[in-house]
């Protein structure tokens, strides 16, 4: 069992940044292959991006690849969404999840959510 909490998020203008963080509780947190996703009201959640156990492999949606960075601290059981340049279409919860294997974009493949942290961007 693992048990994420997200923390970070807020009201910013766009063209500002935020940095979303998710903590894991439980061991072997290298191993676990970090998601992040959102969902928008009446939208599907939408994958954003991923992490491998080790962080030394990431891939990114192209809605946001060049803008948002994940990196994450296996010291700390945390994994990190660094947010830059937003704009009003980022308004989303955003979710952490966790998986073994590959770095998939698929939310369905993922074991573990978080409760999600709200990230809202203003015009």
């Amino acid at each position: 069992q693992v048990q994420l909490v997200e923390s970070g998020g807020g009201l910013v203008q766009a063209g500002g940044s935020l940095r979303l963080s998710c903590a894991a509780s439980g061991r072997s947190f290298g191993n676990y292959v970090m998601g992040w996703f959102r969902q928008a009201p009446g939208k599907e959640r939408e994958f954003v991006g991923a992490i491998t156990g080790s962080g030394g492999s990431t891939r990114y949606a192209d809605s946001v690849k060049g803008r948002f960075t994940i990196a994450r601290d296996n010291a700390k059981n945390t994994v990190y969404l660094q947010m830059n340049s937003l704009k009003p279409e980022d308004t989303a919860a955003y979710y952490c999840a966790v998986r073994q294997g590959y770095m998939s974009g698929s939310a369905r493949l993922y074991d573990y959510w978080g409760q999600g942290t709200q990230v809202t961007v203003s015009a």
